[in-house]
């Protein structure tokens, strides 16, 4: 029977493409949302000053344009890895991108700082849907823990929050700072508890008996607060200190961001010849060392070598965040990944956020600028160091010969 084995080949090509393609089109949509995520939040820090001409407002005002995003994303992201486990990666991040559009469209046509702010809330909230969605696409399309390693190298390209903004305005003991701080921290522990007692909660707690969970908690929300807070403190002092352009100030950290863009498909490879923890290590190293060096080299530093200093941090980029997602990929089940990486990314957000506030807060103290400046580097830095001692509890990565590990202890 000729005819029935000569169908066979053609059967079989077919079905060994469609999981191939389904898998191309899945990482592509990631990178793109990741491309425009991670975009709006840094390229803001650029316009700053410009923002601050057409619609006004101080310091403070600028430091909500900034973190109105951070905050939703930062507030919802749980919410949306829960939502993503539900009613599937796929149909998540398409209503987040569309929300996402409309939002960015709003940004650029409000008229006022009030309506800014607004937009960058919902922009935000869209933000928080697509996050946790991408990566769970990228974890289905990838079973495989090297390919998916690659994959993800690829991919990277509220009361706390507003009581640290207040705080640079109205001063840390101003009773509207201290209630804030307060309800930040019931809230906190409520949220705890009600997750301990749910049948069902939205993150698990027993995630966190995973010790490479845990580790990308820490070095996510620390790795962030230098990697967002220096844009923020670095292109306010250029452009208001230094007297440069918005795009000169944006070329300033062109070297920075060209390298990591440049080493980010290589992530993967390397991190499997040296090792996941050494790979995470040496970039949080970098980029404690980088931001160090930025604050304490003089005001008088020409621009050239201030740039050349942010590469570093760059550098730190691809060498942490694509190894510790894909660590943490491998380190869930698969109907988990939604969740974790919302708690992931939450812990990045939360970072970020945070590291605007607490430095714009510092900017505006009666030290001065250059005070703040130095001081919001310095924290950074230790931030940073912190999370590379926490890098060297992660375990061994997974090979292609031992598959996908769970780290329970």
């Amino acid at each position: 029977m000729p005819t029935t084995r000569t169908a066979c080949p053609t059967t079989t090509t077919t079905g060994d493409d469609r999981p191939r393609a389904f898998a191309g089109r899945a990482l592509a949509a990631a990178v793109l949302g990741f491309f425009v995520i991670t975009l709006e939040a840094v390229i803001v820090n650029i316009a700053l000053p410009s923002i601050r001409y057409d619609v006004g407002g101080g310091i403070t005002g600028l430091q909500w344009v900034v973190d109105g995003y951070t905050l939703m994303f930062a507030a919802l992201l749980l919410s949306s890895g829960s939502l993503a486990d539900r009613v599937g990666a796929r149909r998540a991040f398409g209503i987040g991108v569309a929300i996402f559009a409309l939002a960015s469209a709003a940004c650029g046509l409000a008229p006022n700082l009030g309506a800014l702010v607004a937009a960058r809330l919902v922009q935000g909230a869209a933000a928080a849907v697509m996050m946790p969605s991408s990566m769970a696409l990228i974890g289905h399309a990838y079973p495989d823990p090297v390919r998916r390693g690659r994959a993800v190298a690829v991919w990277a390209m509220g009361g706390l929050t507003y009581g640290a903004i207040e705080a640079g305005a109205a001063g840390f003991a101003a009773p509207r700072v201290i209630a804030a701080f307060a309800v930040a921290g019931v809230a906190l522990a409520a949220f705890l508890a009600a997750q301990a007692l749910r049948a069902h909660p939205m993150v698990p707690l027993d995630l966190f008996a995973s010790r490479t969970a845990t580790v990308s908690v820490v070095v996510g929300f620390a790795f962030i607060v230098g990697y967002y807070g220096l844009p923020f403190v670095m292109s306010l002092y250029l452009q208001q200190l230094r007297g440069l352009s918005a795009l000169a100030a944006g070329a300033a950290f062109v070297p920075m961001m060209l390298i990591g863009a440049i080493l980010t498909p290589f992530s993967a490879r390397i991190a499997e010849r040296i090792g996941t923890r050494a790979l995470i290590s040496i970039g949080l190293a970098l980029m404690t060392a980088g931001l160090a060096i930025l604050a304490l080299v003089p005001a008088s530093t020409p621009v050239w070598v201030l740039a050349a200093l942010m590469v570093p941090i760059g550098l730190s980029g691809p060498l942490v965040m694509p190894p510790m997602t894909a660590a943490l990929l491998n380190a869930v089940p698969p109907h988990r990944a939604g969740v974790a990486g919302g708690v992931f990314n939450t812990s990045r957000q939360v970072g970020g956020a945070l590291a605007v506030a607490v430095f714009g807060a510092l900017l505006a103290q009666p030290a001065g600028f250059l005070h703040g400046l130095r001081s919001s580097l310095l924290i950074a830095a230790a931030a940073s160091l912190a999370a590379a001692a926490a890098s060297l509890l992660l375990r061994p990565a997974p090979t292609a010969t031992t598959g996908r590990t769970h780290d329970q202890p």
